[in-house]
């Protein structure tokens, strides 16, 4: 049988990064290797480099289960590494070790980054197929981390933040007095790892004590279509931080919140109609009986590393 004949099969890239990441127009090179335990009959050895993205959900009951779901193509390559002569025929292999270099250059394109979640992937694989005579192709599969590059140094992502709110606090029937707040970010496009900076000014005229606390938040959508849009929404808190309470009465308190971005957090992703991964801060006031007041900042999550200031 061809999983007895074939062991140790591996397939290696060479290293573009510290990451191991590929990305849009990257070549792509490496080698195959394997053994053959005996003399073995082989058409051709062929790779397929393919990016999908595919989403699936339910809802409603147990007896009464609907299903979503969608799937696109981002691209498809294919190439062979190995031949022999014409089509359809064979050439024996000898026993022992057999190694194969392959190149293959990804498209250009505005292709989203790798991801996983609860109801969707885009997944970028490159199968290896061996075709033998008389026996189905045995496909051998490893997934590459793509990423998609969007530069935190350009003028968009590299401005401040600014955002305030306001609102009356309730005591009883009374209208206790005026809470506002306001804050900046230092810039809107992050990389994964960094510390945000939050500076904020509080002032708290009513007579309740407030709690200012910061959010990290991840938001996932997941779309298809039968006749009409259908999606599903998933926000996860990564980080999050709690400051002092604000005494009432307290005036033009000042302080600054940080929040780290978790090292493993996926990439923002916009440029796929089937799936959404979007970041905002959220910063707030609790004030315990009232609802909260709220600021939303919306960022954006880098792959590569901002440059230190002053160099070319």
């Amino acid at each position: 049988m061809l999983e007895k004949t074939i062991t140790d099969f591996n397939i290696n890239f060479d290293t573009l990064n510290q990451g191991n990441t590929f990305s849009s127009g990257d070549l792509l090179t490496g080698h195959i290797s394997f053994n053959l335990s005996k003399a073995t009959k082989i058409r051709s050895i062929s790779m397929c480099l393919a990016g999908k993205v595919d989403v699936h959900w339910t809802s409603g009951t147990k007896k009464r289960k609907r299903h979503y779901y969608a799937k696109i193509d981002v691209f498809t390559l294919k190439s062979m590494i190995w031949q022999q002569g014409a089509v359809g025929s064979s050439a024996s292999l000898p026993p022992g070790r057999h190694v194969y270099p392959f190149t293959c250059q990804i498209p250009e394109g505005d292709f989203p980054s790798s991801f996983r979640g609860p109801h969707g992937q885009i997944c970028y694989k490159l199968t290896v197929g061996i075709d033998r005579p008389w026996r189905l192709q045995k496909e051998f599969v490893t997934e590459l981390n793509f990423v998609n590059h969007i530069d935190p140094n350009q003028p968009g992502l590299m401005s401040p933040l600014f955002g305030s709110n306001s609102m009356s606090v309730c005591s009883l029937s009374c209208v206790s007095g005026l809470v506002t707040m306001r804050a900046n970010v230092e810039k809107k496009g992050f990389v994964r790892g960094e510390t945000i900076r939050i500076i904020c000014v509080f002032s708290n005229a009513s007579s309740r004590t407030v709690t200012p606390k910061a959010k990290l938040k991840q938001k996932q959508l997941y779309f298809t279509r039968e006749g009409v849009q259908r999606s599903v929404k998933i926000v996860k808190n990564l980080a999050s931080v709690t400051e002092l309470p604000i005494s009432a009465h307290a005036t033009d308190i000042h302080t600054e919140m940080m929040l780290t971005v978790p090292v493993d957090s996926p990439l923002t992703i916009s440029n796929c109609s089937l799936l959404r991964v979007d970041y905002e801060i959220e910063l707030s006031l609790d004030q315990s009986v009232c609802p909260n007041l709220t600021i939303l900042f919306p960022i954006i999550l880098c792959d590569i590393p901002e440059r230190p200031q002053g160099l070319d």
